[in-house]
């Protein structure tokens, strides 16, 4: 309708070259200054023959008096020339940002050179990735490359050593990566685009590519592995891969039955599909073909392995699936679907800490809508839409392209959601999918923030994918708030309640205490009372056992003792002078001081009376007639 051209191979390709951008394709064919060519605004258009692809190189470098599409067209009245076009660049690198402005008649090496300035680093060691088009590189005009006001840049060093770290540290990132696999299946000679996390095994990648070429594991012959990779069990991270892309070629094993002819016949086979040409896109529609087949061979390539089996028992297996085969359409720079239930990822993204949770993003997908290549390619692979998604989001998956897989989405949604959003999706036209689904989570129930359908922009997208952040952030603060006032009365109580185990532990063992010293002290009490009535019964027993008192007028010779007592007390007792002394000691013990803990000492000359030896007369020990002895406490 804009530019005139009904060739279906010519109008694919000039798509192609400009990355599916329908405005890029039409702006190239028919430029002017204000956009999309419009026929009242008196421009010449000029017509002439339609042909195939194998045609396009003549006809674009043939002599001005040859008309096709892909010349420029000439507009009839004379256009103004605009001042230069200022674009703003924000490059990232590493944990820094550096905004760059040039104007749009610079070419990408002048972003690099600036970059050198301010990085420090040689511009030939530089990959500035990013760019929404095709291959670019430093002598691309950026005038070319029809960029927004605003772009947003990353420069990767491949060749520059990153960060010192550890070797351990260095082995965990390795497995926290993921890595793009690019097997190239020999025999049909297709390209299959496979993520892997680094945690990944060997075996894993072969299992999957089985599921994909239908080739088991013990008859693939597989050459690109590295010569590290000697074990089937060994870790993506640890096998010595390419990081962040690797290529590996898959085969099946000969055996050993196949025939020449067999194999003449798969090559006559492989000669006949390649020798279609071009051609036979014009007469596509005649013979019933669908409009899906015309996007030419690698596209209907892509639509024979459906996005997720149909009645998967585990939703996690259906996951892995979509992701790999997603990965395979559409390049290795799309959102990280998470893997696991639906109600995982729940829990994921609402039930962790207030400060972790997350947006829940659900992308609802149809192989039979319109608009799933141009969304998924243009827009849902953005690399700043997944950048946005991978840091607020947990981006979950489903295809709604099989009836039972929709139907069983549907029971998902209304046990999750409730009826009416169920039934928002279920009233949901084939042409207006895919379906973007943002998803808050509440105290109460799970919130449908907003549904997007595939008929949108980068920048629409975008910006609601914001207008729903903001919402989040605004309840993710009061969550924050109530769930550190409740911590914080939890905290209260957990000192409360551990002062009142303190306290409860003091007194227990204040009162054990109290208890262990009112026993002891009865103990020794006890104790006491018995050496006391010990001490008593051996006093009753050497006084009775005692000789008796002579008397004064005795005619035998008595000597007389006087004692004082430590007290200052005195007593008096009659002894035969042929008494030994040990009678002596018995007498002091029987009024209650035993020799063990008392001396005797005499005064005139002093000395220690104990001392002396018991059996031993006091006529001996010159005691005799009288004497005054005292009595003192031994050390």
């Amino acid at each position: 309708a804009c530019t005139g051209i009904e060739n279906i191979d010519e109008a694919i390709t000039l798509l192609e070259q400009n990355n599916w951008d329908l405005v890029a394709a039409i702006n190239g064919v028919i430029p002017q200054e204000n956009g999309i060519l419009q026929s009242e605004y008196g421009v010449e258009t000029l017509h002439g023959p339609a042909y195939g692809p194998t045609s396009h190189s003549t006809a674009a470098s043939s002599t001005p008096s040859s008309s096709s599409a892909f010349r420029h067209v000439v507009p009839s009245r004379q256009i103004v020339e605009r001042q230069p076009r200022m674009l703003d660049f924000r490059v990232e690198y590493r944990d820094r940002n550096v905004d760059v402005v040039l104007e749009d008649s610079s070419t990408v090496g002048d972003i690099k050179h600036i970059l050198e300035n301010e990085l420090q680093i040689p511009a030939s060691k530089m990959l500035l990735k990013g760019w929404k088009t095709g291959d670019v590189d430093d002598s691309t005009v950026l005038k070319s490359l029809h960029l927004p006001k605003n772009n947003s840049l990353y420069v990767l060093t491949p060749d520059l050593p990153p960060p010192s770290s550890s070797h351990s540290g260095a082995l965990q990132e390795s497995l926290n990566q993921n890595f793009m696999l690019i097997v190239t299946h020999r025999e049909v000679q297709r390209e299959y685009n496979l993520n892997f996390s680094g945690s990944s095994t060997i075996q894993e990648v072969k299992r999957n590519v089985y599921d994909l070429t239908s080739i088991p594991v013990r008859h693939q012959l597989w050459e690109g592995w590295p010569s590290s990779a000697t074990d089937d069990s060994m870790t993506l991270a640890a096998s010595g891969l390419t990081f962040p892309c690797h290529r590996l070629t898959v085969g099946r094993r000969s055996s050993p039955v196949q025939t020449r002819e067999q194999s003449e016949e798969q090559c006559t086979d492989v000669h006949m599909v390649s020798d279609s040409d071009g051609d036979d896109f014009e007469d596509a529609t005649e013979f019933g073909v669908d409009d899906g087949e015309m996007f030419g061979v690698a596209s209907s390539a892509l639509r024979k392995s459906p996005m997720m089996p149909e009645n998967a028992e585990n939703e996690g297996d259906a996951l892995l699936q979509f992701t790999a085969e997603f990965s395979s359409r559409y390049g290795d720079c799309h959102p990280v679907y998470f893997i696991g239930s639906l109600e995982a990822a729940f829990q994921e993204a609402f039930y962790g800490k207030a400060r972790d949770r997350k947006l829940l993003a659900i992308y609802l997908h149809h192989d039979e809508s319109v608009l799933t290549n141009v969304f998924c390619s243009q827009m849902l692979c953005a690399e700043s839409i997944v950048s946005y998604l991978s840091q607020n989001f947990i981006t979950w998956a489903w295809d709604m392209t099989k009836e039972a897989n929709r139907a069983r989405f549907l029971t998902m949604c209304t046990r999750h959601f409730g009826s009416v959003v169920a039934q928002t999706i279920r009233t949901q036209k084939t042409d207006q999918f895919p379906l973007f689904l943002i998803i808050m989570g509440k105290r109460s129930s799970n919130e449908v923030l907003n549904v997007i359908q595939g008929n949108t922009t980068v920048d629409e997208l975008m910006m609601r994918l914001m207008a729903a952040m903001e919402i989040f952030s605004a309840q993710q603060q009061e969550d924050i708030k109530d769930e550190d006032e409740r911590e914080a009365r939890e905290n209260v109580k957990r000192e409360q309640d551990e002062a009142y185990r303190i306290s409860l532990e003091a007194d227990r063992a204040k009162r054990e205490a109290q208890e262990r010293e009112m026993a002891e002290q009865f103990r020794l009490e006890q104790i006491r009372k018995e050496q006391e009535e010990e001490r008593e019964a051996i006093r009753l027993s050497l006084e009775q056992s005692l000789p008796p008192e002579p008397k004064e007028e005795s005619t035998e010779s008595v000597s007389k003792l006087r004692i004082r007592t430590p007290s200052g007390e005195f007593f008096e007792r009659r002894f035969l002078a042929s008494s030994k002394l040990q009678v002596v000691f018995d007498f002091v013990a029987s009024k209650g001081y035993p020799w063990e803990e008392y001396k005797l000492l005499g005064t005139f000359p002093r000395r220690d009376v104990t001392q002396l030896d018991p059996n031993k007369s006091l006529l001996e020990v010159k005691l005799y007639p009288q004497e005054t002895l005292f009595l003192e406490a031994k050390e």
